[in-house]
């Protein structure tokens, strides 16, 4: 059962009646009622996958995953390769393709791209409605022969990050990737449809410092940090060194050097 955040009220439709039996699958998995009056997003499912809306006249347009086409395709064909930032930060080179867990994994967009670049990912994502549509989208691109051999490479995992990693069985991952949603600035928070989309249901992350402590303790050789450029370090630990962007920048918590 989901717990709604900040109140919010979801709910589960079709937006075919082809597919009312999988918003009925859907509603069950989540614990999502299928008629709300009053709801404020909704989840829909149609021949398309599974997007998330947001409901309101004022409101942006749905949010889905999809490494098919649309940015995902354009990075994956055009994006830089082994030369991105984020490359560079989790430590590819000649020889070196680390096993990363990306913790923070939202819409799978970073954890696509280092898969691209031969990383076997795992992914954790606890907001039960971002994991849904990173579920979808995986699903979806093994249909692909071109994105099929990423998407092979990119695990799902369900749950809180935190005790997630804090309860790891296997092998650990060599590096730890960390995104987590920085605390509401207002001339930058509303970007990005999918910020807007996503704040009223997720908030921020508070528990980074946390989420930071378990990376550590977890990962082999390095944990790494996206945050905004001009955003402070999470507190802890102090990163080594960092990579920075025009927007964003890249803390590095290095334990042990990655050779190939």
């Amino acid at each position: 059962m989901i717990e709604q955040a900040a109140g919010c009220r979801i709910k589960v439709e079709a937006l075919d009646e082809a597919y009312q039996a999988l918003a009925e699958q859907w509603a069950e998995r989540l614990g999502l009622p299928l008629d709300v009056a009053d709801a404020e997003f909704a989840l829909q499912v149609s021949a398309q996958g599974v997007q998330l809306q947001q409901l309101g006249p004022d409101a942006p347009g749905p949010v889905r995953v999809d490494f098919v086409e649309g940015g995902a395709a354009h990075r994956r064909l055009y994006g830089g390769g082994s030369g991105q930032m984020i490359a560079k930060a989790v430590g590819i080179q000649q020889g070196v393709r680390p096993r990363v867990l990306d913790a923070t994994a939202g819409l799978g967009k970073d954890a696509f791209v280092l898969a691209s670049l031969g990383c076997e990912m795992s992914l954790v994502e606890r907001q039960p409605l971002i994991a849904a549509l990173l579920e979808d989208g995986l699903a979806r691109g093994l249909n692909d022969p071109h994105v099929a051999p990423i998407v092979l490479r990119m695990h799902l995992l369900k749950g809180n990050s935190i005790e997630v990693m804090r309860h790891w069985e296997g092998e650990p991952p060599q590096v730890i990737y960390l995104d987590p949603m920085f605390p509401h600035r207002e001339k930058t928070a509303l970007v990005k449809k999918e910020m807007r989309v996503f704040r009223p249901l997720v908030g921020d992350d508070n528990d980074a410092p946390a989420l930071l402590e378990a990376a550590l303790a977890l990962a082999t050789h390095r944990v790494v940090v996206k945050r905004p450029r001009k955003a402070p370090c999470i507190a802890g630990p102090k990163p080594s060194h960092g990579l920075e962007g025009k927007s964003s920048r890249y803390d590095i918590y290095p334990k042990k050097a990655l050779k190939p």
